[in-house]
């Protein structure tokens, strides 16, 4: 199981940004993704989950509204749309995958990636977002 982020930059507070996960090396459509952030100084969290198995997504309050997580099935990748980005926004964005496990939600699904990933030492390098004017 592979994924590799990307499409960080430096956005001005409003501003938009579309990152990318390409995964590999596993059966796509069988697999939950997770969009995660770690703040200068902060904890790790999770901030969007998407199930490629049943299309169910889940969001955080604070991204609510302004974030869209998409899959592009052709291409392998997941999406993290960011729109109406604030500077506590900043952070490095990663993603991560692990199978879809059956009646659990969304929300909880992202909490065992991030467990499984923290457990084993997986994230990748992640991918820098700044918001600043």
């Amino acid at each position: 199981v592979q994924v590799v982020e990307s499409g960080g930059g430096l956005v001005q507070p409003g501003g938009s940004l579309r990152l990318s996960c390409a995964a590999s090396g596993f059966r796509f459509a069988d697999y939950d993704i997770g969009w995660f952030r770690q703040a200068p100084g902060k904890e790790r969290e999770g901030i969007s989950c998407l199930s490629n198995s049943d299309g169910s997504t889940y969001y955080v309050d604070s991204v609510k509204g302004r974030f869209t997580i998409s899959s592009d099935y052709a291409k392998n990748t997941v999406y993290l749309q960011m729109n109406s980005l604030k500077p506590e926004d900043t952070a490095v964005y990663y993603c991560a995958a692990d199978i879809h496990r059956m009646g659990i939600p969304t929300a909880q699904a992202m909490g065992v990636i991030q467990s499984i990933y923290e457990g084993m030492h997986k994230w990748g390098k992640g991918t820098l977002v700044t918001v600043s004017s």
